[in-house]
């Protein structure tokens, strides 16, 4: 085209084909380079041009270098960094007409036609606006002669996809928003480590964390660290609540506990909007309780770090889905934000978000309380009264009648998993506040049929409040756990069922523990001591149990396996031309493998599900070189595929590492890693500590409600054995009946239907992964 003002305005791109901007705006998240990467590539694949629009809106009005073309390598990497790698900026500029005419101008002579943003809920308003100007902008353009009405004829309208970049997670209409995960793990992180501190001195802190509208950081903080009070905005303390803060953290020393902890969000206050503030809290706790107590202001740290692996995941999906809006769009289409609803990704009404997010402030403002946590999710609310019920010991008004109380087995069966003792301090703390008699089996039935006589102490134990206080953050398993199923002695356990009068029994396992009490339910039948409620709380981090979506640990897995990865994927980079066939856990389901593989960003992950035969070594064998030969003097160029240990009898991660080694002919490197047991140690995840609260307090609910019944009753209910499950954010309780019968692929270990299976085309599409059909059959090349 001519030059406009001495300046050039980009070519017109074919039809269908489109120039699309990627901005992040705002406060900066974990997570942001995940989109930015998602976007950039996926744009690609589908045939459009990427541009990076570097420091957000400033880069925007200012234009010129700020506007850069983003290539397929780019963002190699992006998605193990922190922050945002294209920059964010505060842009007063933007705020007044003259800013957005020039950001319009600039993004015309950039041949730019869609812009997507990144970013909190005044980044996506400006977005908006900047959209509903945009005829005007481009005809004032005209006007004024920094344009022709040639020029413009391809930029009349403006196409806007927004995303959720806050580590608040304050907006409305979304699940969660890219970062949020990532800063609670900081800050559970921090509080975990100053628990150790408080614990030796017999310490108070007063830990004040961000969330000046939104009170979801203190509350999943809370609830996933066991602290003793919380304050956050939806909802603040009544009249005297002093006092109920001191009475409570006085009884929990009285009960022998060393330490106290507080999170206060940043915007805490009084029902009368009275600010409260941590010195507020620690003179109370210092001058009426005699307590040494510390103030720990975690600040910027929670925005620092590297993304977790559920942001990573989030922002990945999110990405590709907001190029789909963008080449969906039409001039009429309103401006969506991409969210996440039910474990799924939607778009939703920006404006819509927008204007319910800042009912809640709004809400807060007039002191209406009530109305602030109905606008925040169902989940919200949820969560607050699973932490109001575990963590206060003493609450009168919750304990049922003595004929409704019941002697509660727990028990563990399987492998360890993240979060298995922070579901048993929750139910423990649950019961204990009911009336109920929890008692926990120790090291799974083979601990209750060979040690539950054991002097000085046996298998089978009833447990106090002291007893589990301290789980919430304990990786592994407590109780112990065990792989041993009741039939290996369905005798000797119905003898202990009755000798122990168990009234319910709580499972908390994976695959073992369905099978477990799949034995239990069909042998009612001949013993009547297993004529009583039994649920499980899936926990494993294969995440194969039928009837979930999600088990307790499988966050906690893949996180571990994330940061492993980066470490051998740096090492890889280091060497330049190096590939690690790494191996994962997860059975004979590969959800560990592909969501891990979408997290790191690898070259291709390998399942049971889709299985490895010699053709699809060739296809990625071939795909290597090409990648390679392309990274032609370039450096941090490691390459990573994922293989679940049980994708193929015959192609074994050593094996596919020493064939491909074999067929580089020296081009690069190959090396296989196995990270083993790693992947089911360590701390629990955030993720995994408050779901199995909110689970684990579900799960006892569940049993209660068959106190009274009679055996016999309970036996003929189809529902009394049950599984407990996340479908989407709902969490939902399935016959075990209907679930072995229907959804169980038991020679798989898995479920028929696994929701997951989709997201590997993505792994594949995001790693330039060439399809089959595309690739000659007998070379693997590319046609």
């Amino acid at each position: 085209m001519a030059p406009v003002n001495g300046a050039h305005v980009a070519e017109v791109l074919p039809e269908k084909k489109r120039r699309i901007g990627v901005m992040t705006s705002g406060g900066d998240a974990p997570g942001m380079n995940g989109c930015v990467r998602a976007i950039v590539r996926m744009s690609i694949a589908r045939g459009c041009e990427a541009y990076g629009i570097y420091e957000g809106y400033e880069g925007l009005v200012q234009g010129g270098d700020l506007i850069k073309q983003m290539h397929w390598e780019d963002v190699r990497n992006y998605l193990s960094e922190g922050g945002t790698l294209i920059g964010t900026a505060r842009c007063k500029a933007f705020f007044e007409r003259a800013g957005r005419l020039r950001a319009a101008k600039n993004m015309i002579m950039a041949g730019i036609d869609a812009l997507v943003i990144c970013g909190g809920d005044g980044s996506l308003t400006g977005a908006d606006k900047f959209r509903s100007e945009w005829p005007g902008l481009v005809e004032e353009l005209v006007e004024t002669g920094e344009v022709t009405a040639e020029q413009i004829k391809p930029f009349k309208h403006l196409n806007i996809v927004g995303m959720v970049g806050s580590i608040d997670n304050d907006m409305s209409l979304t699940d969660a928003t890219i970062g949020c995960y990532s800063s609670l793990s900081r800050i559970c992180e921090a509080v975990d480590y100053i628990d150790a501190t408080a614990f030796s001195h017999q310490r108070a802190f007063v830990i004040e964390v961000m969330g000046r509208h939104c009170g979801w950081l203190a509350l999943m903080a809370g609830l996933s660290t066991g602290a003793d009070f919380i304050f956050i905005p939806e909802t603040p303390p009544g009249d005297g609540w002093e006092d109920e803060m001191c009475g409570i953290i006085s009884k929990h020393r009285k009960l022998g506990k060393r330490k106290t902890i507080v999170i206060v969000a940043e915007g805490a206050h009084d029902r009368q909007l009275n600010k409260i503030s941590p010195s507020k809290v620690k003179d109370l706790l210092s001058n009426r309780l005699g307590l040494d107590t510390r103030i720990t202001t975690l600040g910027h740290v929670q925005r620092g770090g590297n993304a977790c692996a559920y942001d990573r995941m989030l922002s990945t999906l999110q990405g590709v889905e907001a190029v789909e809006a963008v080449l969906d769009a039409t001039p009429e289409t309103p401006t969506p934000v991409i969210s996440i609803i039910e474990n799924k990704i939607v778009r939703q009404p920006l404006v819509e978000a927008v204007r319910v997010t800042h009912l809640v402030a709004e809400a807060i403002e007039s002191k209406n309380f009530d109305l602030a946590m109905e606008l925040r999710d169902a989940e919200f609310a949820e969560y607050h009264k699973a932490y109001k019920t575990t963590t206060a010991t003493y609450q009168p008004e919750l304990r049922l009648p003595d004929d409704k109380h019941m002697r509660i087995a727990i028990v563990h069966v399987g492998a360890p998993a993240g979060g298995m003792n922070s579901a048993t301090r929750a139910a423990v703390a649950y019961c204990l506040s009911r009336g109920h008699t929890p008692i926990a089996i120790h090291n799974g039935f083979p601990g209750l049929c060979r040690h539950h006589s054991d002097k000085p102490l046996g298998s089978v134990r009833e447990v106090s409040w002291l007893d589990v206080e301290g789980w919430i953050s304990k990786g592994g398993s407590e109780i112990g756990t065990n792989r041993g199923l009741p039939s290996e002695d369905i005798l000797q356990t119905a003898e202990c069922f009755k000798l122990y009068k168990f009234d319910a029994l709580f499972v908390i396992g994976g695959f073992e523990a369905f099978t477990a009490v799949s034995e239990l339910r069909k042998a009612r039948q001949e013993f009547a001591s297993f004529r009583i409620p039994m649920v499980i709380l899936p926990a494993t981090i294969s995440n194969n149990v039928p009837g979930t979506e999600y088990s307790i640990g499988s966050d906690t897995c893949l996180n571990a396996l994330v940061q492993y990865c980066d470490a051998i994927k740096q090492s890889a980079s280091a060497s330049r031309r190096r590939v690690f066939v790494i191996e994962t856990q997860g059975g004979r389901s590969g959800y560990i493998a592909t969501l891990a593989g979408l997290s790191v960003g690898a070259l291709a992950v390998y399942t049971p599900e889709e299985g490895i035969d010699i053709k699809m070594l060739a296809r990625d064998i071939e795909h290597l070189r090409d990648n390679f030969a392309r990274d032609k003097g370039q450096n941090r160029a490691g390459k990573l595929i994922l293989c679940n240990e049980h994708a193929s009898d015959t192609y074994t991660t050593e094996l596919i590492a020493n064939m491909i080694r074999e067929e580089s002919k020296g081009r690069f490197e190959s090396r296989f890693a196995v990270p083993g047991h790693v992947q089911q140690g360590g701390t629990p995840s955030p993720m995994d500590r408050v779901r199995a609260v909110r689970l684990a307090v579900r799960c006892i609910q569940f049993l209660e409600d068959y106190a009274g019944q009679s055996p016999e009753s309970i036996a003929q209910d189809e529902a009394s054995a049950a599984v407990i499950g996340i479908r989407g954010v709902s969490v939902v309780l399935g016959s075990m009946v209907q679930l072995e019968r229907d959804q169980t692929d038991w020679k798989a270990r898995r479920p028929k239907d696994e929701f997951w299976v989709d997201l590997k085309s993505i792994v594949d599409t995001l790693s330039g992964r060439p399809k089959a059909s595309d690739c000659c059959e007998a070379c693997g090349k590319h046609k």
